[in-house]
């Protein structure tokens, strides 16, 4: 073969080649902005599988003492859920409700109280000026925006999240069965085995932070009670629901109680910050250590890691989340890699 066909061969290679890695790029970008996108639909559906966990652990329970049919606990599990909900907002939703209202009402002059102690000073002052600026005030208004942005709005969002947690505790099989249907033949008992190891280390994750709620809760509306704290059971209220984010769900629970502390005294506000420092301190050494030896090893680096790249990607979800999509991909990695590898 002459040269000058030689070098045409070769360029019509190279040009081949360049082709073939523009098209894998151009596939993987589309990919990562399909993943991107339909990303919150997965943490909808995931919200949506910790409700039907819970709803299924309860009729487990319910099943073992009463001796029913599956269909028939699984029926009075979701109805007893729902209806003691709503009875018990119905109980204390005229205390909250008038709580809520002078929380409404005590904020803004918090907030504005602090303002004027803080301007007191030329150091505040220059704080305050640079804190509501236009463009710090701009930024603000982008993260709070993106981090509380939701598919279809927050009602929305928690319609879905109840009806799939609804069917799927009704009929988990079709879906768990569909998904192995979709794996190779080889390929299916492994994976069973692996939602069953999900499924596991979900429930034990699911019950021990609806233990440490409570127990957050029950601590922190008996310790603002005692020390005369007003609207102590919203705030006790907060503090349990917010626990359900680790880390951060404390913090953002003691934002509002320090706020309506300092209405009344410097000397509460102290005493509220250290009674969320104690409670905080219970709740991490002494509660979470116990769920924590049933659980698979998970270092609170990690949880902590996870939490912010959620928070930032996807909002309020991929916080609230962080924590059981960590499970998730522990287990995951420890079935699928590591285990894997050992064999």
């Amino acid at each position: 073969m002459s040269s000058p066909q030689k070098a045409s061969t070769t360029n019509i290679t190279f040009e081949k080649k360049v082709w073939i890695t523009v098209k894998i790029l151009i596939l993987t970008i589309a990919i990562l902005l399909l993943f991107q996108s339909t990303f919150r639909i997965f943490l909808l559906v995931l919200a949506g599988s910790l409700i039907a966990i819970f709803f299924r652990s309860l009729s487990d329970k319910i099943q073992r003492f009463t001796n029913f049919k599956e269909g028939v606990c699984v029926g009075i599990s979701i109805f007893a859920s729902l209806v003691i909900t709503a009875g018990l907002f119905w109980l204390i939703g005229a205390k909250v409700q008038t709580q809520i209202t002078e929380l409404s009402e005590t904020l803004p002059k918090t907030i504005d109280y602090l303002k004027n102690e803080i301007n007191s000073s030329s150091l505040g002052e220059n704080v305050m000026n640079r804190l509501t600026s236009n463009s710090s005030i701009n930024k603000a208004q982008s993260f709070v925006g993106k981090f509380f942005e939701s598919t279809f709005g927050i009602f929305g969002d928690l319609y879905v999240v109840l009806f799939i947690g609804i069917f799927f505790t009704i009929s988990p099989n079709i879906y768990t069965n569909g998904f192995i249907e979709l794996l190779p033949i080889k390929r299916q008992q492994k994976g069973k085995q692996v939602l069953e190891k999900l499924n596991e280390q979900l429930r034990k994750w699911l019950k021990g932070k609806l233990f440490s709620m409570v127990v957050v809760f029950i601590l922190t509306a008996i310790g603002l009670a005692i020390i005369g704290m007003p609207l102590w059971l919203v705030l006790a209220l907060l503090a349990g629901l917010i626990s359900f984010i680790p880390n951060f769900g404390p913090l953002i629970a003691l934002i509002p109680a320090v706020l309506v502390a300092l209405l009344q005294s410097p000397t509460m506000a102290a005493l509220v910050i250290g009674l969320y420092a104690l409670i905080q301190f219970i709740e991490s050494n002494f509660i979470t250590t116990f769920v924590q030896k049933k659980l698979i090893n998970m270092p609170p680096a990690l949880i902590i890691i996870s939490q912010l790249i959620m928070g930032i990607l996807t909002g309020g979800w991929g916080l609230i989340l962080a924590t059981p999509i960590t499970v998730i991909v522990i287990v995951l990695v420890q079935e699928l890699y590591l285990k894997e590898r050992k064999s």
